[in-house]
């Protein structure tokens, strides 16, 4: 496989450390949300985690050029195949969710990845809202 080209399961952790890095803060929750999805979700079953930090680190690497937003949002957008498009837009949300605190640059980034992808606004609405009422701060006792 050449560098640059990427699994889907590659495509999914790029697309989740693009919008982690998305605020120049990659926060420990954030960071820790990435790992537990690839952890957890059956989407990763055949990953082999040990190439989380390898795969991050390629991301972070491809990051640093100057048109490294764009090549990723490529490489995500052409490894993906269809049926996980939606799958990719949630864990992009998930990760943008997590600390409690979407900032403007990833809410842009988050609009970002839906153009690239081809997400309908509907059913990125869904999405956002599934994901927001998962990370809701609830009632305190």
């Amino acid at each position: 496989m050449s560098e640059n080209t990427l699994s889907y399961q590659r495509a999914l952790i790029h697309l989740m450390v693009l919008i982690s890095a998305s605020d120049s803060e990659m926060t420990d929750h954030e960071l820790a949300s990435i790992g537990q999805a690839v952890r957890q979700l059956p989407i990763f079953n055949t990953y082999d985690e040990a190439m989380l930090p390898a795969t991050a680190e390629a991301c972070a690497q491809i990051l640093q050029d100057d048109d490294g937003l764009d090549t990723v949002l490529g490489l995500v957008k052409d490894e993906l195949p269809a049926e996980l498009i939606e799958t990719a837009y949630a864990l992009a949300c998930q990760i943008a969710a997590v600390d409690g605190n979407l900032s403007q640059e990833e809410l842009r980034l988050l609009e970002m990845v839906r153009h690239t992808l081809h997400i309908d606004r509907l059913n990125a609405a869904a999405i956002e809202r599934g994901v927001g009422a998962l990370f809701h701060p609830g009632l305190e006792n």
